[in-house]
């Protein structure tokens, strides 16, 4: 579940503040989203965190227009005292949309965003 902190990393981490939850069969879990990437999210480790941790869990950001959010089918990959980090499993295409987008205006180079899909399409 740990992953080495000499991993490089192949996606650029959005810091991102919005309402998310986390969500594995009846439970339910706010949390404060602290980054997002094309391929996962870091969220602080929420005060009663009693999870199943070899289940995957559903990622929901709601983002600003209310409307909208992304949902990931994700599993946690790595745990700290104050923080959980997951990989995503799943996106389905509105939810890759919207984060598109959202890593697209928070990228100011245009050519690692391209970099970024690129890798995210063979992977």
């Amino acid at each position: 579940m740990t992953t080495p902190s000499n991993e490089r990393r192949r996606f650029q981490r959005i810091d991102f503040d919005a309402p998310t939850e986390l969500r594995q069969g009846d439970r339910r879990w706010q949390v404060n989203l602290l980054d997002v990437s094309l391929k996962g999210l870091l969220v602080e480790r929420p005060a009663r965190w009693d999870a199943d941790l070899s289940q995957d869990f559903e990622a929901v950001i709601h983002l600003s227009d209310k409307r909208s959010e992304v949902r990931m089918q994700v599993e946690l990959r790595h745990e700290e005292p104050e923080r959980l980090g997951f990989f995503c499993l799943h996106i389905d295409v509105d939810s890759m949309t919207h984060l598109h987008r959202l890593v697209e205006l928070n990228l100011a180079d245009s050519i690692e965003m391209m970099r970024e899909l690129r890798q995210l399409i063979e992977d």
